[in-house]
């Protein structure tokens, strides 16, 4: 009887260690660094012949360029030595000609070279100035020179140029009266149409030669839109274009340029915004269109492309694809593939052959572990709007009373979606439930669910959040009593005016770079985006006019409120949120002896970009959530 009872209990004891290992296995902390490990190689582009792709690599502590021969993989070679800066972009502007900047970081003077792949000859085609350059796509060269816009007159206009690749003067082509935001090039390298933008109104201006003087077409209202994508072929007066005029989301149609009018509706969707994708400069065909419910979703236009799509697709069993570059002739594809739970890699697909090399594996720390999914949820919020969002559950096989980290998206006018996070899977997989909510004003659900966020930055926006916890709460799903709030730039700000306002609510905010006084938000916008300062006073307020309502809405007037413990995270380069407005914060906070953890890093800006400063922040983060929530 004893021995049966002794092994009674072995069982017992060997059923409860297999039950706990599993559990432990399948919820294993993962270490801070494996999420945010970055890929050694980026930004892949292939040559318009197909034979070679270039993108970044490192050497010597610095990004340059590499290049791989697809003929003779023996050519392949790097092609830039820089040892001091990073090469902060490049592209092919022909089969043997690729154009780069490089430069300390994004605010530092304008370098731009051109370098021949064959010899490795370099030239430098600006003299080195403290100016922006745009260039007009499709970025490629047209006899000799490559069209671009420079504020390099005024800082707040960009006139049209020549850059011609051998290095020879820029050669002004269209001087900018002022308030021309946007040139669009024709496939012959002339520059018939253009748009104005005071950003409450937004004019379409077209000329049939560059000779002529542009003739408005069309005026449009700050919540109506005309995107153009591409000329239709063979033609120097109909473009594609998104266009939401006299419709609620942006559409695909076929727009007449010379006549201001809108002459067919191509395609649409009856949820979403299409997006910005799917016409061949190449080709000058539209080849698909997209747009995003969830997942990212195509409908196409050529019958072989699809073709080729769906055999690929086929080797990534339900996993998305998002198509980076093609050559011409569209037989070389370079694309990304990956799910919510994998970080994903990007691969060289050669259609002919129906091969599908893997370029870079964008996180191999990752590749093995075990990751949550995202959930797609919608509900009502309290005035009768629905809302969409995202919820990430931990591993730990428990769906109720759970806390949870409402991750608030930056912004606002941007989008959550079902696409692997980093950060969501850091919180899920030290125990939070994380909640993704396109709010009131993101981006992608139509003009009209966008206009329900004008001027509610500190109201209906907020509400929408708090709506969703609640009815997350009513669910059984989260604990009331352990919630957080967490976000980036206005993310970060939505944490702050919680830990603010709603102290009662929330457990606890993690901001990072946050806005605490919106009068320097909006004293510090440079000056190339000065034009759209009026269409921030529709969307935000105006700050004169408003003063009230946008002192009531910065949290920095009203620290004294904030009873709930805040961690504040801030870059010394950021120029939306002022050190002087976030020390008054903090101290605020220290006053009132309210939990306050402050993170400065002077060289960091909006995000941090160091290695280093990253891991840091989410172990200061690991730390604040383990010791309040």
């Amino acid at each position: 009887m004893f021995r049966c009872l002794l092994w009674i209990f072995a069982v017992c004891l060997f059923v409860v260690s297999v039950s706990c290992g599993n559990k432990q296995s399948t919820n294993k902390l993962i270490p801070i660094e494996d999420f945010f490990v970055k890929p050694e190689k980026s930004s892949f582009k292939i040559s318009p012949d197909g034979h070679r792709i270039a993108y970044l690599g490192i050497d010597d502590h610095c990004k340059n360029i590499f290049v791989l021969d697809l003929q003779d993989k023996n050519k392949s070679k790097q092609l830039t030595y820089q040892s001091d800066m990073n090469v902060q972009y490049f592209f092919w502007a022909s089969d043997s000609l690729i154009v780069y900047s490089n430069s300390h970081s994004p605010q530092d003077s304008l370098r731009i070279y051109s370098i021949l792949v064959d010899s490795e000859k370099n030239t430098l085609l600006l003299p080195v100035k403290k100016a922006k350059l745009r260039w007009l796509a499709p970025h490629t060269t047209h006899l000799n020179y490559l069209l671009a816009t420079l504020n390099d007159r005024d800082s707040t206009t960009f006139d049209l140029y020549k850059i011609f690749v051998d290095g020879s003067a820029p050669q002004l082509l269209t001087r900018n009266p002022g308030n021309i935001s946007k040139w669009f090039a024709s496939p012959d390298g002339k520059v018939r149409l253009a748009m104005t933008n005071d950003s409450v109104q937004e004019s379409i201006l077209y000329r049939a030669d560059e000779n002529m003087p542009f003739q408005e077409v069309a005026n449009t209202d700050y919540q109506t839109s005309i995107r153009p994508l591409g000329f239709v072929k063979d033609s120097h007066t109909h473009i594609y274009a998104l266009s939401n005029h006299n419709r609620d989301r942006l559409s695909l149609v076929e727009y007449n340029v010379s006549t201001g009018e809108e002459e067919q509706l191509i395609f649409e969707n009856e949820e979403v915004d299409l997006e910005s994708a799917g016409y061949s400069d190449h080709l000058q065909e539209l080849i698909y269109s997209q747009y995003t419910i969830n997942k990212v979703k195509r409908h196409f236009f050529d019958p072989t492309f699809q073709q080729y799509f769906d055999k690929l697709s086929a080797k990534f069993d339900n996993q998305s694809m998002d198509i980076l570059d093609t050559d011409t002739s569209m037989h070389h594809w370079i694309v990304k593939i990956y799910t919510d739970v994998h970080a994903g890699g990007i691969y060289h697909y050669n259609v002919l052959n129906d091969t599908a090399e893997l370029l870079e594996e964008m996180n191999p720390k990752l590749s093995k572990a075990t990751l949550s999914p995202k959930e797609a949820v919608s509900f009502q919020s309290r005035d009768g709007l629905t809302l969409h969002g995202y919820l990430t559950y931990p591993l730990i096989g428990k769906r109720e009373k759970l806390p949870v980290v409402v991750l608030v998206h930056d912004g606002p006018y941007r989008r959550e979606t079902s696409n692997f996070d980093a950060e969501v899977q850091f919180l899920a997989n030290r125990g939070y439930l994380v909640f993704q909510l396109n709010y009131r004003g993101s981006a992608g659900y139509g003009k009209n669910f966008w206009a329900a966020g004008f001027k509610e930055w500190g109201g209906k926006i907020q509400a929408d959040m708090i709506d969703g916890v609640t009815w997350l709460i009513h669910q059984g799903i989260v604990d009331k009593n352990r919630v957080a709030i967490m976000g980036s730039g206005f993310g970060g700000y939505s944490a702050l005016h919680a830990a603010t306002y709603n102290s009662s609510f929330y457990k606890c905010a993690i901001s990072m770079s946050g806005y605490t006084n919106l009068f320097t938000y909006f004293r510090e916008i440079p000056p190339h985006h000065q034009q759209y300062v009026r269409l921030f006073y529709k969307i935000i307020g105006n700050p004169s006019s408003e003063y009230e309502m946008f002192k009531a809405i910065s949290p920095v007037f009203h620290a004294d409120k904030v009873k709930i413990p805040v961690l504040f995270a801030q870059g010394g380069k950021d120029r939306f949120s002022s050190l002087t407005d976030a020390n008054q914060f903090v101290q605020k906070l220290k006053n009132n002896n309210v939990p306050i953890k402050y993170i400065y890093r002077e060289e960091e800006g909006r995000r941090f970009k160091s290695e280093e400063n990253i891991i840091n922040y989410y172990q200061e983060v690991e730390d604040f959530l383990n010791k309040y929530l």
